[in-house]
């Protein structure tokens, strides 16, 4: 066979991002797919209450002393505190469903990567990729003010450049090129990896896998600490409706709605869902950037002071109607479900979709985002002594190191499945299960590096 001109690699190369072989995607909105798998994937399956009664006036309503007392936590010099077991938790399950969303990629209606095919995967990838991401934003922003606070901006700054910066590099120059080089290698099987990796980083398109969120989460902390500098108080509305929050949570889920959605949904319809901004390994999605941006900085609200004694207080009454945040999760996640059924047999899939669709989907993404983030929340903090939550426990120091290099591991084992006659849901549960295995063992062989628990 005669090896492809510099013109074929870059085709393949392009054609990476459009065949969404072996389940390799970003965690959100198939990034490197093709326009049609994009919109398709990101569309069809990849992508409040009251108070108790007879409660007294000052027991649901923040106190003036819990309002004055902000102002005065954030100047003075915080303290470091003892790690929130249920937030902890939360991010690394956050971590393992990650991984699940990768695991069964292939094996969707829209996957095109393997001829085994599971609905019930459709239903998986499309809850997932409408609110994990954004909540890993939550989770980040949680700290970022009190830290800012804490160290100072270019100290903060510095330290996260290190934790997410370095990363970011190294694994743009490694475990991204490695990773997709596994699908590179069913198409053009006489291409070594060296042809491979410097097609990719010198002509690209060099597309970045999961580790997009590195970036970008890194310029919302720069973000944070100019802001910052422009007054410590700015977040102070969010922190005092969080203490609010405390035995009001519904007000809080209805303040963040609105705002999220207010933010979401002129971006889904302007842009649609595969938009995508790219600069080399840089890239992240047009229409959700600020869906993210306000999660981030809702996050940072919250954790302004007293965390503990706001919306996710260990005794705060969002944990005691965790139904309620199921049954406000579900609702919207049936809709996207019918709202999908009207795009194909209705409407004929048309690109692009009317505004009219791409409004009422971005209604429904929302509603479903935020509250199925309070319903995880909400279980591990109402079963956080529970000993199915502690099985999490031992993975926490090690999920972000997981998040860093499962991708080539999740890809290099689809690679291999693909020829075998297994039903989808025995590949996937493979994939899953040895995906989890090799890149928590990798990541505890990384972290014996010395320094290296400094980043992973």
């Amino acid at each position: 066979m005669s090896r492809p001109s510099a013109p074929s690699l870059r085709r393949t190369l392009t054609s990476l991002r459009g065949t969404g072989s072996y389940g390799c995607q970003d965690p959100v909105g198939l990034k490197w797919g093709s326009t049609t798998a994009q919109t398709s994937l990101a569309e069809s399956g990849s992508r409040r209450h009251s108070p108790a009664r007879g409660r007294s006036a000052g027991a649901t309503k923040m106190t003036m002393a819990d309002s004055a007392t902000i102002g005065a936590e954030v100047h003075a010099a915080p303290k470091s505190k003892a790690r929130n077991l249920a937030i902890d938790r939360a991010r690394t399950f956050l971590t393992l469903v990650v991984l699940l969303h990768h695991a069964v990629i292939p094996y969707t209606y829209f996957g095109h990567t393997d001829p085994k095919y599971f609905f019930g995967f459709d239903m998986i990838v499309l809850a997932t990729d409408s609110f994990f991401m954004a909540m890993f934003f939550f989770l980040s922003g949680l700290f970022a003010w009190s830290g800012i606070a804490r160290k100072g901006a270019w100290s903060y700054l510095a330290d996260r450049l290190l934790r997410l910066g370095l990363p970011f590099a190294i694994c743009a120059l490694t475990v991204i090129p490695l990773a997709y080089y596994a699908i590179s290698l069913r198409q053009h099987p006489e291409i070594g990896f060296s042809e491979f990796w410097w097609n990719m980083v010198t002509k690209g398109p060099w597309p970045s896998g999961p580790i997009w969120f590195l970036w970008v989460l890194f310029a919302f902390d720069l973000v944070a600490c100019l802001l910052h500098r422009l007054s410590p108080n700015l977040l102070d509305p969010i922190n005092r409706l969080s203490l609010h929050g405390r035995r009001r949570p519904a007000v809080f889920f209805a303040v963040m709605l609105a705002v999220t959605a207010a933010f979401y949904i002129p971006g889904r319809v302007h842009f649609g869902p595969s938009s995508w901004f790219e600069f080399g390994p840089f890239s992240v999605q047009h229409g959700r950037v600020m869906l993210y941006a306000t999660y981030f900085f809702f996050g940072a609200g919250i954790g302004v002071a007293q965390m503990d004694r706001g919306l996710l207080a260990v005794d705060g009454r969002m944990a005691k109607v965790s139904w309620d945040w199921m049954v406000l999760a579900i609702v919207p996640y049936c809709l996207l479900w019918v709202l999908i059924f009207i795009k194909r047999e209705i409407l004929g899939n048309p690109s692009p979709l009317p505004d009219w669709y791409e409004a009422l989907y971005a209604i429904c993404f929302t509603v479903f985002s935020v509250a199925i983030m309070f319903l995880i929340l909400a279980f591990f903090q109402r079963f956080r002594q529970s000993g199915s939550a502690k099985l999490l426990d031992p993975m926490q120091s090690d999920a972000f190191g997981m998040f860093l290099v499962h991708y080539p591991i999740a890809l290099w084992l689809q690679y291999w499945l693909f020829d075998y006659g297994l039903p989808a849901i025995v590949k996937a549960t493979i994939g899953f299960v040895l995906t989890v295995m090799a890149s928590w063992a990798l990541t505890r062989a990384l972290r014996q590096i010395p320094g290296a628990t400094k980043v992973l």
